[in-house]
């Protein structure tokens, strides 16, 4: 089976580069989506596209619009939805995802450091498993796609 998988979240690091490695290099079929990494452009795509706006109420509102387009349609498309809130910034669209995911019905893994457990308590009741590391979630997916157990006695 070819697993299709949703990365969701923070933008700033290559967690996702580093996951897609790993994961292919245990031999799992899987392809991986996610939104608009490029920060500029995911900002300005509404008014590149559709014009300029004098308020940044009007500018955001475009971009959030056509982003929407993007992850919506992509975490329908989903098997497994992966969000992770990163260390740097606050991640409300991570949450959003995950709420959205979450009302779906996709497996969810969410990834976070401790310090964010009681800010995301509820994102973490709805998912399935939260992990603190790529690593963590590379073994999840193994498991889950394969059945196997990494570094089982």
């Amino acid at each position: 089976m070819d697993w299709k998988i949703y990365l969701a979240g923070e933008i700033h690091s290559n967690w996702r580069e580093e996951l897609t490695e790993t994961i292919q290099s245990r031999g799992i079929e899987a392809s991986f989506f996610g939104p608009v990494t490029d920060h500029p452009a995911s900002d300005d795509c509404g008014v590149h596209i559709l014009g300029a706006e004098e308020q940044a109420f009007w500018k955001d509102r475009k971009g959030a619009g056509l982003n929407a387009i993007r992850t919506r349609t992509l975490l329908e498309q989903a098997d497994i939805v992966i969000v992770r809130f990163g260390e740097k910034y606050r991640q409300w669209n991570a949450a959003f995802d995950a709420g959205y995911a979450a009302a779906l019905g996709k497996p969810l893994i969410i990834v976070q450091p401790p310090e964010f457990d009681h800010a995301l308590k509820e994102v973490n009741e709805a998912a399935n498993a939260v992990a603190r590391t790529n690593e963590q979630v590379a073994d999840i997916l193994t498991y889950v796609c394969t059945g196997k157990l990494m570094n089982f006695r």
